[in-house]
């Protein structure tokens, strides 16, 4: 995601939209990921919860935030694609 999702995110959090937010950076082959959850969601839907499995798919450990806010890396940053597709398929499923 973008600057342009990132925004919306944002907006969408001021408008009371609900909205899930998982962003992927990648540097010196390392990740970092960050989950947003608007607050209406984040009684049923943990961003720790959701951070914690993208960094399984990074080979990380842990994880951790708020519940609508939470962050976590790993040591495998060819692995973001598979980590954003966890936290999807959570989403989904």
């Amino acid at each position: 995601m973008g600057t342009a999702e990132v925004e919306r995110y944002l907006m969408a959090r001021e408008r009371g939209a609900s909205r899930v937010v998982a962003l992927a950076a990648v540097n010196d082959g390392k990740a970092s990921l960050v989950v947003g959850v608007t607050d209406d969601l984040a009684p049923s839907l943990s961003a720790v919860d959701l951070v914690r499995l993208g960094a399984a798919a990074l080979g990380g450990k842990g994880g951790g935030g708020r519940p609508d806010m939470a962050q976590a890396g790993g040591p495998d940053g060819a692995r973001a694609p598979e980590a954003l597709a966890a936290i999807a398929e959570a989403l989904a499923g």
